[in-house]
């Protein structure tokens, strides 16, 4: 794992803003927000259950996959040009993580 990705989750799981090349993490009232090239790729709602949702906003490449890997109960592999979230076909859309 890159350390900048380590770095840019480090500060998502934990509400700390954070800019650094591609990376930012921006911290609002009721969500974080991690965003890669400036693209939403996780949400971190401030709600009772800390709900995580991610989207690859169309981007299917190996950097995305990485960054949302790194984050918890996300495994996404990719078999002959498609990806597979939590062993399920996904097609990059918004989705919750339970």
């Amino acid at each position: 794992m890159r350390k900048i990705t380590k770095d840019s989750i480090n500060a998502f799981l934990e509400s700390k803003p954070f800019n650094k090349q591609n990376m930012e993490v921006e911290v609002l009232l009721n969500v974080t927000i991690l965003k890669l090239s400036g693209n939403p790729i996780a949400y971190k709602y401030n709600d009772p259950e800390n709900t995580l949702s991610i989207t690859n906003c169309g981007w299917f490449s190996r950097t995305t996959k990485e960054r949302l890997n790194a984050l918890p109960n996300v495994s996404i592999k990719q078999e002959n040009g498609v990806w597979y979230l939590n062993d399920k076909e996904w097609d990059g859309k918004l989705i919750d993580i339970k």
